[in-house]
C-alpha cells in the first residue's frame, strides 16, 4: 500500500480538528506540532513526485531525440 499526499493531508486536518477542540493547551499544541509534521510529510512526498515526474519528461524527450 503506498501513501498519498491526500492521507498526509487528511491527517493533518484531522489533527487540526482536535487542536480546536480541545481547551488544554499541552493537548492543543501537541496537535499542531502533529499537524505539521503531518504536513511536512505530505509536501516532502509531492515535491518528491514531481522531481520524479520531471526527470521521466527529460528522459521522454531523450529518447525522443535519438
Amino acid at each position: 500500500m503506498s501513501v498519498t499526499s491526500e492521507f498526509y493531508l487528511a491527517r493533518a486536518a484531522e489533527c487540526a480538528r482536535e487542536a480546536d477542540a480541545t481547551v488544554l493547551t499541552n493537548v492543543r499544541e501537541r496537535c499542531l506540532r502533529s499537524q505539521d509534521a503531518w504536513l511536512t510529510m505530505a509536501n516532502r512526498l509531492r515535491k518528491g513526485e514531481r522531481l520524479r515526474d520531471e526527470a521521466a519528461a527529460e528522459k521522454a524527450l531523450k529518447v525522443e531525440a535519438n
